[in-house]
């Protein structure tokens, strides 16, 4: 009985073990397939690199432009000034209206001018009577002189009277011209053409005239063509005469250059100009010196006293680097762009910049190369060493706004 014990108990053991040993089978089983179900879960989770697009540099030539502020004169301007005295009898033109040289604009009282004229023309009567009587006496000794019926006195004191008589006639003409030119000038007449003021002095009223404080009557001014003066550093200066010695760039004293402007509700530069002056010195109290472009206003759309922006061809044509502004950042003093590198890794490097090009990119001096992928979007998501998804673009250059599209 007790053999038949310890053999039900050894059997009892080893399907015990058996057991056992299926059961670790089948939890390794199931913890693997489970490990491998938790790894394609966790792979299909993990985030990819971030998508960016990258572009290369714009590489091309260019002319640089340097922008001025500044503000529109007249080409000419006139204060209309009566040459003489007296009372205001006509106004013949509207305020603000365009007048072309020699309309008259106002009509003094001519009745003592007139009188004065008259009062001329009769002093030139009398000395011409005087002359001829002068002319018959000398005509007379003279005959005699060689006889010796008249005394050389006599003869000296009839010469000198027809030589007075013929200075009192000069006088008189002199007295006529002058009485005549002031009755001319009792109509007011326009100068030069261009647009008037409004009449400073009414009808009936009592000016001075003849003097540069006599009575401001009105104000012309000439718009076509009108100024346009502004006034530059003198490192622009510096810049603009090296550019000049070095013949990159005629000087704008020697040859009219052509020069951009727009006004302030204007976001292109449609005006053109060129350049016309350039002031003789350095303002002591400023470090400026003054420059002037002349262009045609025919419409009239510019009046004088408005501000306005230029242009001015800054540079001989080059070949440069440019990127669009918005893409560069600054950490201190220091500019920089993120780039791509062969991993598809962001890296960084530092850029020297140059002005804003008229196409709207920013120029860049040092830094970069034509085959350097620079990013365009996503900067602030990004990082140096951070492994990205690169998309393929190329920067699109707009005068107004900046763009990017796909490369074709």
């Amino acid at each position: 009985m007790k053999t038949i014990n310890l053999k039900t108990r050894n059997f009892s053991v080893k399907v015990f073990v058996i057991f056992a040993l299926m059961l670790g089978a089948m939890a390794l089983l199931a913890f693997s397939a489970f490990d491998k179900e938790e790894q394609k879960e966790i792979a299909s989770v993990e985030p990819k690199g971030l998508p960016v697009e990258v572009s290369n540099p714009v590489f091309e030539k260019i002319t640089e432009w340097d922008e001025y502020t500044g503000r529109f004169e007249a080409s000419n301007r006139v204060e209309v000034r009566a040459r003489v005295s007296g009372y205001i009898e006509n106004v013949s033109f509207k305020d603000g209206q365009s007048v072309t040289k020699g309309d008259v604009l106002f009509t003094i009282d001519q009745r003592p001018f007139k009188i004065a004229l008259n009062q001329a023309r009769a002093s030139y009567g009398q000395a011409k009577a005087r002359l001829t009587i002068a002319q018959d006496n000398f005509s007379r000794v003279a005959s005699l002189r060689e006889s010796g019926a008249v005394s050389a006195e006599e003869y000296d004191s009839r010469k000198q009277a027809l030589a007075g008589a013929k200075a009192s006639i000069q006088l008189a003409q002199a007295a006529v011209d002058n009485a005549r030119l002031n009755l001319e000038f009792t109509r007011v007449k326009a100068p030069i053409s261009g647009r008037v003021s409004r009449d400073m002095v009414n009808q009936g009223n009592l000016i001075d005239g003849g003097s540069s404080s006599s009575t401001l009557l009105t104000t012309i001014v000439a718009t076509s063509p009108i100024h346009f003066y502004f006034q530059g550093s003198e490192s622009d200066y510096l810049k603009y005469t090296r550019l000049a010695q070095s013949g990159e760039r005629e000087s704008s004293r020697s040859k009219a250059n052509p020069v951009m402007l727009k006004l302030q509700d204007e976001t292109d530069y449609t005006h053109e100009g060129v350049m016309d002056f350039v002031d003789n010195e350095i303002d002591r109290s400023t470090g400026t010196i003054e420059g002037r472009a002349t262009l045609e206003n025919k419409d009239g759309l510019i009046e004088p006293g408005m501000f306005g922006q230029a242009r001015l061809l800054g540079s001989a044509e080059h070949e440069a680097l440019m990127i669009p502004d918005e893409i560069i950042g600054t950490n201190q003093s220091v500019r920089y762009v993120y780039v791509l590198d062969e991993n598809n890794q962001v890296a960084i490097k530092n850029v020297e910049l140059g002005s804003l090009h008229t196409n709207g990119l920013r120029i860049i001096k040092n830094g970069l190369t034509p085959e350097d992928k620079v990013i365009t979007n996503n900067i602030q998501k990004i990082r140096p060493g951070v492994v990205v998804s690169p998309t393929e673009k190329s920067i699109h250059q707009n005068e107004d706004a900046l763009a990017f599209s796909e490369a074709q």
